[in-house]
């Protein structure tokens, strides 16, 4: 400012105004010498420091701060700035570079004038806080998948991304799922089993239980074809059964070591539980960020329309082709706002005799939904009975492909199942005149519960096949042990076939499907069949539907085939990389994108579903071991009591027999001394 300039100046203002350059504000005395105005009052810091003024004292009596106590906004302002150094870095203060520099000085002068326990308290802090953030920025560098993950983030945006971090954390949950089961279960087994350390097993002989509910026979056979191995691969039967895959293998009662005896049923349990109950807490953990997001997103209409057309761009994208179609996705996101806004009016307008008509629509179409659905169960149902049945009296004289559908058809019919109904679902809700918003969630949860609940309809088939005992007695173990000496693991392998089932169906679409339909797109685009399948879509719900369903198949299937985590684990690896090619090479992102935020706590809460669903056959399952025992229990205490009464009773009459013999002694006694 020229002099000229400053001299025309009222007298007694400031040759600088705070308001014609706000980005030049300085925390100098110099800038502050008048009144503070309204705009500098609103800042946090300065209500920050009247709060503080009325109950905490200064600093500057206790410490011995070379900041003098004015009245000025400044000193406030930078006694309230310098109070929260200790706390906070300078880097998260909105100043300029100059400022964060002077107030560094600062703060090293202040630390001239503290005692040497306070300054090794800061020093220590401020070395524990640096160390923390280096951990944390080299963890980042070993995050699994981190190079391609960020690629895919840079190419298709966050709503894609999100699916691929969802299945990273999967991943990482079954692995400890694995770890937490192996530690607790298998590394005692091995390390007895391999004298690696000294100890042995413990075989308690069962006195509460009858021999036969704790026998399990293995299936033997003399001819074996070289397709059989195949057969047991895919279906966990023959050697497989003999492994430490499945329950049956765990006969061991507990490991003894020098100073205590594990107890490995007990660990058995508790492992269920300790992973059922890890699962539940990662899950909730990771879904309160998620409801935060969405509950503060959860504002006034006008208010969505602004934060789309003003913060609704990805910055994360860098690919021209994804730009365009986010510029879509805004578009189709608008246009449905419109939609709903549409048909809040359209509600508004209706009379009485077209709302009656209308949910009486809906009414029907819900019951036919709900016959698709029975239609299924049902099904699922007869599939398996019809497999178990003829798997225990035919599976010896069938060939290898008539071997396989059979063992395979509840696995078939309920991907089947998840295959139809979506598109019924989607065809259903159009006319029962939705806005578009609610059409996709009801149609999602819809699919939902469709696929978790026919892993149900299979546990609870296999349960009643189990219990039912014809012309067999059940009152010795509880459940028809003539058919399955171990009825966990016939659920076990049943479990085990429908998650490799599942990754074969998705290797065989993206090889057999996608990768051909690609080739169409790409070499014969002037067909019109071709143009009208077009490209195939990277549908995001169905994609995390299918991991998660196959997520509930290990919860499910862990307890009765404790290694089906480790599976898991390798089948999401698979399923990673040939999603990524197949975003990569065949699919095109669908125009209805998802927000990261939107995504990760929808994916979260489709998984604590499937969670939940999870835990009520297990609990079942449970409750019926813990119920086997203690009827086989109070079967041998029944043995018992009549054994004692037995026993009672061959007393009684010993007594008598001996106070017969006494007297007829006494008798001959008596007897002999009068004769004489």
């Amino acid at each position: 400012m020229s002099e000229s300039s400053a001299s025309a100046l009222p007298p007694g203002r400031s040759g600088r105004q705070p308001f014609s350059h706000p980005e030049n504000l300085s925390l100098d005395s110099s800038c502050f010498s008048s009144p503070p105005v309204n705009f500098l009052q609103e800042l946090p810091s300065y209500r920050s420091i009247a709060r503080k003024r009325t109950t905490i004292p200064t600093r500057e009596k206790q410490s011995g701060t070379l900041l003098k106590p004015t009245d000025s906004y400044s000193s406030q302002l930078e006694g309230g700035i310098t109070e929260n150094l200790n706390s906070q870095s300078i880097r998260k203060y909105a100043l300029n570079i100059s400022e964060k520099r002077r107030l560094r000085n600062i703060q090293e002068t202040q630390m001239k004038y503290l005692s040497e326990w306070d300054q090794w308290k800061r020093y220590s802090s401020k070395s524990w806080k640096r160390f923390i953030g280096k951990a944390r920025e080299m963890t980042t560098h070993l995050e699994l998948w981190r190079d391609d993950i960020r690629s895919i983030e840079g190419k298709f945006g966050t709503g894609i991304q999100s699916y691929f971090s969802f299945l990273r954390f999967l991943v990482l949950l079954n692995l400890v799922i694995f770890l937490i089961i192996f530690m607790l279960v298998l590394l005692p087994i091995l390390l007895t089993k391999y004298n690696i350390t000294n100890s042995t097993f413990v075989l308690i002989p069962s006195k509460d239980t009858d021999v036969q509910c704790t026998v399990y026979p293995i299936s033997s056979s003399g001819l074996i074809y070289f397709y059989s191995y195949i057969i047991d691969l895919l279906s966990g039967t023959g050697f497989l059964e003999e492994t430490c895959l499945f329950y049956g293998h765990y006969t061991i009662d507990g490991v003894k070591f020098q100073n205590f005896t594990y107890d490995l049923p007990l660990a058995y349990l508790l492992s269920t539980i300790a992973y059922l109950a890890l699962s539940l807490l990662w899950i909730v953990k990771r879904s309160v960020e998620g409801f935060k997001i969405n509950l503060i997103r959860s504002e006034e209409h006008f208010q969505s329309y602004c934060n789309k057309i003003f913060a609704g761009w990805d910055f994360c994208i860098t690919n021209r082709s994804m730009a365009d179609l986010k510029h879509s996705s805004l578009r189709y996101e608008l246009r449905a706002d419109l939609e709903e806004e549409r048909i809040r009016q359209k509600i508004a307008e209706r009379t009485s005799e077209e709302t009656i008509r209308i949910y009486s629509l809906r009414l029907l179409l819900n019951c036919i939904v709900l016959a698709v659905l029975a239609a299924c169960f049902y099904a699922i149902y007869r599939a398996t009975i019809f497999s178990q049945e003829h798997m225990k009296k035919e599976i010896d004289k069938m060939v290898f492909g008539e071997n396989l559908l059979i063992l395979y058809l509840p696995s078939i019919v309920i991907t089947l199942a998840n295959f139809i109904t979506p598109m019924i679902f989607a065809k259903i809700i159009h006319y029962e005149d939705y806005s578009p918003g609610f059409e996709i969630r009801l149609t999602i949860l819809r699919c939902v519960f469709m696929r978790l609940a026919t892993i149900c309809v299979l546990v609870f088939t296999l349960g009643s096949k189990i219990t039912s005992c014809d012309n067999y007695s059940c009152e010795l173990c509880g459940y028809n042990q003539k058919l399955y000496p171990c009825w966990e693991t016939q659920v076990g392998q049943e479990m085990y076939k429908l998650m490799i089932f599942d990754l074969i169906i998705i290797l065989a679409v993206t090889l057999f499907v996608d990768f051909p339909r690609k080739l169409l797109v790409t070499y014969c685009s002037s067909w019109k069949l071709v143009q009208c399948w077009g490209q195939q879509e990277f549908a995001i719900p169905d994609n995390v539907l299918g991991i998660v369903y196959g997520q509930t198949i290990c919860w499910i299937g862990a307890f009765f085939s404790p290694l089906l985590p480790a599976i898991a684990t390798l089948k999401l690896i698979i399923i990673f990389y040939v999603k990524e090619i197949s975003l990569l090479y065949t699919c095109r992102p669908s125009p209805r994108q998802f927000r990261a935020s939107n995504s990760n706590f929808f994916f979260l809460l489709v998984l604590l579903i499937g969670l939940c669903l999870a835990i009520i056959p297990l609990t079942i399952s449970m409750a019926r071991l813990i119920m086997f025992y203690f009827i086989a229990l109070a079967g041998a205490h029944k043995r018992v009591v009549v054994q004692l009464r037995e026993q009672l009773s061959l007393e009684s009459r010993d007594k008598r027999y001996l106070i017969q013999k006494l007297t007829e002694a006494q008798r001959d006694m008596k007897n002999r001394l009068d004769w004489q």
